[in-house]
């Protein structure tokens, strides 16, 4: 029998920002699509018209394209099915499957704190399972019939063989009395309408799949196959929350991390393969399947996403992608206005990419080389500036001056040849150079920081600082 072909789909609820959770959800059915040359459907669960915003169903638009998560089909919005919804409940109805119910949530609700006070399970009791007289001056509800007896019993892909008794179950809200439908419902018709093979999101679902089920049965379809991812905790294994730093997937783009190190930082929450950690986007989609998927928590470290997986990405990122990042970097915090195809970028990202470990620290590194005046570090200065730098300076200038290029080749054959004629080394050079740049004894390689202010700006800055060691 020839298997259907992939479809797996992201369904988001637009109640907040996306956060780690929704995002790992989303990029491990990407994975799964892409692997296994599938479809991947984007569906806005956005039932929920209160707390629904158009602002936060465009934040999960960016979000997914920051990612680099492209849809195949989509998006779709429950929104705009409530009719569907409406007539497949009806269908429930006439089949026997469902019910419409005349309960108050008054009278729910006190029935369901003397269940608990008589330590009972305080589902709903069913007593208008039968009824078939309205109420009048009561809009109805419909539930679902739950099966009272026996069990269900899911074989999850990720969590193994799971088994709930039904008696467990309450008969679910299909349809609220204003027409609108429940999250249980609208998945199960949605993934049907959509031919969704496998549903694959968090492990706090798992309870929702068993009801989902008996919908599925009720309706004489075949249900997709399930996976349940394991939760993300902290680095204190608790709940993953704002406490820790868990914000939304767009607050780590402004904090200069790279959106292939975020993914491959929340891939590697549940995920592995062999020994290896740093992954490109290629080599996951060619890499990721279920059966390395493990069904314990997962532990999110905040410090190895930047010293890690952001500062390894950075090393492995195109020149011209990192010169483009950074340029809007130094733009967004005013640092810097450059033109995107200034040479003196891609310069910068030579000499910086290696030692930081995001695009802020990228910018913070390439503002000094790119400031109008030199900031001096008064330690700096008394250690490199003394009254002998004086005239290494003015002969590191005079060599510079004179030579025919001023290309990194020739800056550093410049810094080379005068530490052999005085028989010194080249730090006895470069570092008081170094100070009278930039004002500072830590900077990207020496000859990166010249290819960036000049000639003439070195020239002068190199005479300038001669004086300022001279002077003592």
């Amino acid at each position: 029998m020839t298997q259907p072909k992939v479809r797996v789909r992201f369904a988001p609820s637009p109640t907040g920002y996306m956060h780690l959770g929704n995002a790992r959800t989303a990029i491990y059915n990407w994975l799964y699509a892409r692997h296994h040359g599938g479809s991947f459907v984007l569906r806005i669960e956005d039932t929920d018209r209160e707390r629904s915003t158009q602002g936060a169903v465009e934040v999960i638009y960016e979000a997914m394209r920051w990612l680099g998560l492209d849809w195949d089909e989509g998006p779709f919005l429950q929104s705009e099915r409530f009719e569907l919804y409406r007539r497949r409940a009806e269908e429930l109805v006439a089949s026997g499957a469902a019910y419409r119910c005349w309960c108050t949530p008054e009278e729910l609700e006190q029935r369901r704190q003397q269940a608990l006070a008589e330590k009972r399970n305080p589902k709903y009791d069913g007593r208008c399972r039968d009824r078939k007289e309205p109420r009048p001056g009561v809009e109805p509800v419909i539930r679902f019939r739950t099966p009272d007896t026996g069990e269900t019993v899911l074989e999850d892909r990720i969590q193994g063989r799971v088994v709930t008794p039904n008696e467990e179950l309450d008969d679910l809200v299909l349809l609220r009395a204003d027409g609108a439908p429940t999250y249980n419902f609208t998945v199960v018709v949605d993934d049907h309408e959509m031919g969704v093979t496998l549903v694959l999101r968090g492990a706090d679902h798992l309870s929702n799949t068993f009801r989902q089920l008996h919908i599925y049965r009720a309706f004489g379809w075949e249900p997709p196959a399930f996976a349940h991812q394991s939760l993300i905790l902290g680095p204190d294994r608790a709940k993953l929350s704002k406490r820790h730093g868990a914000v939304s997937v767009l607050q780590y783009r402004d904090e200069g991390y790279l959106p292939e190190a975020l993914v491959n930082a929340l891939v590697r929450c549940g995920w592995s393969h062999g020994d290896e950690e740093v992954f490109p986007l290629p080599r996951l989609i060619e890499l990721f399947d279920l059966p390395a998927v493990g069904n314990a928590p997962a532990i999110f470290d905040f410090e190895k996403l930047r010293n890690k997986y952001n500062a390894e990405h950075i090393k492995l990122a195109p020149r011209e992608r990192l010169a483009g990042l950074l340029c809007e970097t130094l733009a967004r915090r005013g640092d810097a206005n450059l033109q995107a195809d200034d040479p003196r970028l891609g310069l910068l990202v030579d000499g910086l990419r290696e030692r930081s470990r995001t695009l802020l620290e990228m910018a913070d590194g390439a503002k000094p080389l790119l400031a109008e005046e030199v900031a001096w570090d008064a330690a700096a200065v008394r250690k490199h500036l003394k009254s002998d730098a004086a005239e290494v300076l003015r002969a590191l200038a005079d060599r510079l001056e004179a030579a025919p290029s001023f290309g990194r080749e020739a800056v550093l054959a410049a810094l080379d040849g005068l530490a052999a004629e005085r028989g010194a080394k080249l730090g006895k050079i470069a570092q008081p150079a170094r100070v009278a740049l930039l004002g500072t004894a830590v900077s990207p390689p020496i000859d990166v920081v010249m290819a960036v202010l000049g000639r003439d700006r070195v020239l002068a800055r190199l005479r300038a600082g001669a004086e300022r060691a001279a002077a003592g």
